[in-house]
């Protein structure tokens, strides 16, 4: 069984409900979700690190806030340094989810970031696995599931409205989708490491 962690910040709460969407993915496929929610103020982040070394895949998440990841989500990343100078993370399965009150809002910036990141931790990146939904104006309004037309990551719009009531259906299944796909992904490459373990690529290719 896959353990899918979901390590994410969220301002408003529209992150929140991505996450919580995304982990009901996971383990509609057999997998195990760690939710670890960074809290706005947080500086040590000991306990995510320890819970992450133990997890098959991570799965980012951030609001986008002025084109980038939120200031918590930066805090976050600059600590794991101390996990990247070790590589704990090599070989462990990476995605990302984000949103913004607008239908582009600079997303792609923010998936760009985390995929980044996640490339500087030898991680091995998820994306979406989707092709757009129907872009017609009723559909890709609410209810087409990756009606923003994402390939990196998944996106939703929040629409500054209260996350009671936005990301719209279409962004949530679209975030579960993502939780899906990773674990299944990952319960393939459990399986596979078990049959090649870890580090024989790397002693292929040196000899």
């Amino acid at each position: 069984m896959s353990k899918i962690a979901i390590v994410y910040h969220s301002g408003f709460g529209h992150t929140d409900v991505l996450a919580r969407d995304v982990a009901r993915g996971v383990t509609d496929s057999g997998g195990v979700a760690d939710l670890l929610r960074i809290d706005g103020l947080q500086a040590d982040f000991g306990e995510f690190f320890d819970r992450l070394a133990d997890a098959d895949a991570i799965i980012f998440g951030s609001p986008t806030y002025m084109g980038t990841v939120s200031a918590p989500m930066k805090a976050f990343m600059d600590a794991s340094a101390k996990v990247y100078f070790t590589k704990q993370w090599k070989d462990k399965l990476g995605a990302a989810f984000t949103v913004s009150g607008s239908p582009s809002g600079d997303k792609l910036n923010t998936l760009t970031s985390l995929a980044i990141f996640a490339a500087q931790h030898g991680m091995l990146w998820i994306g979406t696995g989707q092709n757009p939904g129907n872009n017609d104006d009723e559909s890709a309004a609410t209810d087409a599931e990756n009606r923003l037309g994402s390939f990196i990551g998944a996106m939703a719009q929040a629409a500054n409205d209260s996350p009671d009531v936005t990301p719209k259906a279409g962004d949530r299944a679209t975030a579960r989708s993502l939780g899906r796909r990773v674990a299944l992904a990952a319960t393939r490459w459990r399986a596979g490491a078990a049959a090649v373990p870890l580090g024989a690529i790397d002693i292929q290719m040196m000899t």
